[in-house]
């Protein structure tokens, strides 16, 4: 799994998980040579989560390693409800502390409205458990990757916020051997 590169400045500092926002000139850039590396992995298929974020980095791997990139909405962010495209800093000022809820209350706090803790990861869970390739480049969000792994590693919600990784990292499940 691969989080996708940087988004757009417009967005820096913005609550954006199931906005359709685009990539910074910079995260352009780093998902040219990501492509590659990823690519050299030899996956069988790259799934994506069809937002243009993560289609971008896919299609070049896709393209690269002359294979299908399919797009799977499971794959997606968090679904943020009214918070999306909102700074965080002003859903902080409105709502105090409340997005604790996040991890302080997995089953039942939605963010704005939106998805909780919990269906995000059972949404990622269940688009693990349905990939049939052996090889498969999933390019997707911080909140799915974080969530795989927590649950891989069977630590609590409340330790997921540091499995997070940076634009661009990526996070390889343990039976996966590395070589083509």
């Amino acid at each position: 799994m691969v989080r996708h590169t940087e988004v757009a400045r417009h967005w820096k500092g913005r609550c954006y998980g199931a906005s359709d926002v685009g990539l910074s000139r910079a995260g352009a850039a780093h998902a040219r040579s990501l492509a590659s590396t990823i690519a050299a992995w030899c996956p069988d298929i790259v799934i994506h989560s069809n937002l243009r974020r993560t289609r971008i980095l896919a299609l070049q791997i896709a393209a690269i390693a002359k294979v299908e990139a399919i797009a799977d909405a499971n794959w997606r962010e968090r679904d943020f409800g009214d918070w999306e495209g909102k700074s965080w800093l002003a859903i902080y000022r409105s709502t105090g502390n409340a997005m604790d809820g996040m991890i302080t209350a997995p089953d039942s706090f939605r963010p704005g409205g939106g998805e909780t803790t919990t269906e995000l990861a059972d949404r990622t869970l269940d688009a693990i458990a349905r990939l049939t390739a052996r090889r498969v480049a999933v390019v997707t969000h911080g909140g799915p990757i974080a969530a795989a792994q927590g649950r891989s590693a069977g630590l609590p919600e409340h330790e997921w916020l540091a499995l997070v990784p940076r634009y661009g990292e990526t996070w390889e499940r343990p039976m996966n051997d590395g070589f083509c």
